[in-house]
């Protein structure tokens, strides 16, 4: 076992159990919170929505609970922030944008609702208790370890359509996250990716490669 190795210590927290996590904290100067359920978030629909949201709420509380912390680096979503119901409008899609909630209801986009509403909810907290956070809005993560039943895909077909679709390397989302928290400069929400899917051909390209046996149309 290297010298790295002998100074990892790995705890089992629950999102949900809130004193889980300040154990897991003591001692710690950054936290790396990335919330996603396992399951799915078409099982159990919007009670994953208020896990997620309870999830984020006790893990902003715990870091303004414990002295080290020095960042929080929230890992939210781009479908945070791209969902309304004038999507295919002119009108940007920056870092003050917002997910409309009702509409992800009406859609049933299950993931973007809970990646809102947890970043909200992690944001306003963070701002009552002084915290230094920044979120890492990512487009759909893609590479190696990546599962291909990956929540962002609901509603691609529409974000391609209205030219949000984007993409990320996960091995790029992961340099960006540490960089977030080694430069004092960073502060807000950050949107990540390195490829946007514009034309059919790369829309082909990202079909096979989420999944090879994929019957494609001709166009």
């Amino acid at each position: 076992m290297g010298r790295e190795e002998e100074r990892l210590v790995v705890f089992e927290v629950d999102v949900l159990d809130y004193h889980s996590i300040l154990i897991a904290l003591k001692g710690c100067s950054a936290m790396f919170c990335c919330l996603d359920s396992r399951d799915g978030y078409d099982v159990w629909q919007e009670k994953m929505v208020d896990s997620e949201i309870r999830g984020a709420i006790n893990v902003a509380e715990a870091c303004a609970q414990t002295d080290t912390i020095e960042k929080i680096i929230f890992s939210s979503s781009l479908t945070a922030a791209i969902w309304r119901e004038s999507i295919c409008s002119e009108k940007d899609v920056d870092e003050r944008s917002w997910s409309d909630q009702e509409f992800c209801r009406k859609l049933k986009l299950w993931h973007a609702l809970a990646k809102t509403l947890s970043e909200q909810a992690a944001w306003a907290l963070a701002m009552d208790r002084m915290l230094n956070m920044v979120s890492i809005n990512a487009g759909l993560v893609l590479g190696p370890g990546v599962s291909q039943q990956n929540p962002h895909v609901t509603g691609v077909a529409q974000m391609y359509e209205n030219g949000v679709l984007a993409s990320v390397d996960v091995n790029f989302l992961a340099d960006v996250h540490i960089r977030a928290f080694q430069d004092r400069s960073t502060c807000g929400r950050y949107f990540c990716f390195n490829q946007t899917v514009t034309t059919e051909e790369e829309a082909v390209k990202l079909a096979q490669s989420l999944n090879p046996l994929i019957s494609l149309p001709p166009r």
